[in-house]
């Protein structure tokens, strides 16, 4: 009776154990830890350390991309001050596409003839869908002032270039696996929008078929030709980003000086300023990782 009752008045001492779906431990808080808590605890063991030139050389996709909307703006520009006719468009659209298609044939790996026959019928009626609804377009703003347009238009080419994938394509690539995310569909839908706004201010219908196939070859395909460049030879990629530079600054000096001044700036900022500040921010990134994070899988779940 007596031991009995020693070992009722001294409960048994359990030893904690650190499990992740054990439930509460007799004699323990849900929160409670022990010494060896912090032990795994690591600091910055996900930081990638950046070099200058590297992040230079990637800033130049956004450069790029920047010039080809600027000459987008420009070829507008020059539409709407009748500098440009509709002749001249329908040239220069036909150029961009068989250039598009010779720049897909030489550098995809894997380019069988079905799917080019697809890309050709596609575009065909891709074409003459928007001829036929160029006559909408033509009157779809009629009852809108212009200021409100040149406001719509700035606004939504802003948010074209914040939102766009820099990265990728705006369409899917031949042999790439992943799609194109929200942000980028929405940058998309948004220089959409803002060429059927710009076209619906021309003289003619066939100077907005012209207009809008334009913006739309470039907006839509345009992502795409430059990837599968830089997929193809990262060299070719520079030479050409370079090349596509010198040609947008030429042509904007010939508009005028101050918007060459400006573009200029933005393709310092955003080639030698903004590598800068990533490479000093680098130095004040302080993570944490430890026995409180998330598990990860360590295997693709899609396999």
């Amino acid at each position: 009776m007596e031991t009995s009752s020693s070992e009722s008045s001294f409960p048994t001492q359990f030893k904690w154990r650190k499990v992740a779906y054990g439930g509460r431990q007799p004699g323990f808080d849900d929160n409670h830890t022990d010494e060896s808590f912090l032990e795994d605890m690591v600091m910055n063991a996900n930081v990638v350390k950046r070099d200058m030139l590297k992040v230079m050389l990637d800033s130049v996709s956004i450069s790029q991309y920047l010039c080809i909307v600027a000459l987008v703006v420009l070829v507008w520009t020059h539409t709407l001050e009748s500098t440009i006719d509709e002749n001249i468009l329908l040239v220069l659209d036909v150029s961009l596409l068989v250039s598009g298609f010779l720049v897909l044939l030489l550098t995809a790996e894997k380019l069988s003839l079905n799917l080019l026959l697809g890309y050709v019928i596609k575009i065909s009626y891709f074409i003459i869908g928007l001829y036929m609804l160029s006559p909408i377009y033509y009157t779809l703003t009629q009852t809108i002032s212009s200021d409100t347009i040149w406001a719509l238009t700035a606004l939504l080419v802003i948010l074209h270039l914040f939102l766009h994938n820099y990265s990728g394509s705006t369409v899917k690539a031949p042999g790439t696996v992943d799609n194109p995310n929200f942000a980028s569909n929405v940058s998309l839908n948004a220089s959409i929008v803002a060429s059927l706004l710009i076209s619906s201010r021309l003289p003619s219908r066939l100077h907005v078929f012209a207009v809008v196939l334009f913006s739309l070859q470039v907006f839509l395909f345009a992502p795409l030709v430059t990837y599968c460049i830089k997929k193809y030879s990262y060299h070719l990629h520079l030479c050409f980003s370079f090349c596509l530079m010198v040609l947008t600054l030429t042509f904007v000096s010939w508009f005028r000086g101050s918007l060459f001044v400006l573009l200029l700036g933005v393709l310092v900022f955003v080639n030698l300023v903004c590598p800068y500040w990533l490479i000093r921010i680098q130095e004040y990134k302080f993570e944490i990782n430890g026995p409180w994070d998330e598990a990860k899988l360590c295997f693709d779940i899609t396999e």
